[in-house]
């Protein structure tokens, strides 16, 4: 009995939010409660004299309850030296306060938050707490499911701090900025859904822009994806970031990224 529970369980979560794991933003939705997820993003970013910067975040996500998830988060790269130092890390929480279910959709709302330390150069004007910038974000998530096809948008403030020990934020940049986001994810394969261990294949579409409070300086790009999971549980993610403008110095806005994740069900009692 409990093993047909499980593959209930497992089909009815690879064939509803497969579509909504995006591979840029998060969605309104959580993972199953009291689930534990290791997740591993390897971002390879162009910069404009040639140099590739490599970016390697390692996560761990802990899912509490249907509401509440919270992720801790760490920075390494080898932009300061060529050679790879850790830099700093997050915690991230998210807490979804509305949902509406229907017959193959259902409709998410989540709030959000991200503290970040780091102690590397500041480089560029564009902030992100996310490996760049110390500081912190807070926002709102909405996620409509219809079926296949997953939207979801997200709007944030975000303030960027001193990476101390040695590098103060530059005091004529501006510190603050508006975040906005709108992600579309597709499930394409299988057509007909018969086994939880079938392979998921996902194609997205996302939008991420960032306004400067203290000047309105502004970017946006997009970022094309293709994501596989297999048997419920494994992810591998495939992007492509691209600026479409920007009115801001920013350092290496364009590139590759890979991430790897995989979930452990029912680990906490």
């Amino acid at each position: 009995m409990n093993k047909l529970l499980l593959l209930a369980f497992l089909f009815i979560y690879s064939n509803t939010f497969s579509q909504e794991l995006f591979v840029f933003t998060e969605p309104a939705s959580n993972m199953p409660a009291k689930a534990l997820g290791v997740r591993d993003m390897n971002g390879f970013m162009f910069e404009k004299d040639g140099k590739l910067n490599y970016h390697n975040m390692p996560e761990l996500m802990l899912s509490i309850n249907k509401k509440w998830m919270i992720h801790a988060q760490g920075f390494i790269s080898n932009r300061q030296d060529g050679g790879f130092e850790t830099e700093g890390g997050s915690l991230y929480a998210k807490y979804r306060f509305f949902s509406e279910d229907g017959k193959q959709s259902h409709f998410r709302m989540a709030i959000f938050g991200r503290a970040s330390k780091n102690n590397a150069e500041s480089h560029q004007e564009e902030i992100e707490t996310m490996g760049h910038n110390s500081g912190f974000e807070a926002g709102l998530i909405a996620t409509q499911l219809l079926h296949k096809l997953a939207v979801s948008s997200s709007i944030s403030y975000e303030r960027a701090l001193d990476n101390k020990p040695n590098y103060k934020f530059p005091p004529m940049q501006a510190n603050s900025a508006t975040n906005y986001t709108l992600s579309i994810g597709k499930l394409m394969f299988p057509k007909v859904y018969t086994s939880y261990n079938q392979t998921n294949v996902n194609l997205m579409f996302e939008l991420i822009g960032q306004r400067l409070n203290g000047n309105q300086k502004s970017f946006l790009d997009m970022g094309p994806s293709i994501q596989f999971i297999v048997n419920s549980q494994a992810r591998f993610d495939i992007g492509f970031r691209q600026q479409l403008y920007s009115t801001m110095e920013r350092t290496a806005p364009n590139g590759v990224i890979l991430k790897f994740e995989y979930l452990f069900f029912n680990v906490f009692k």
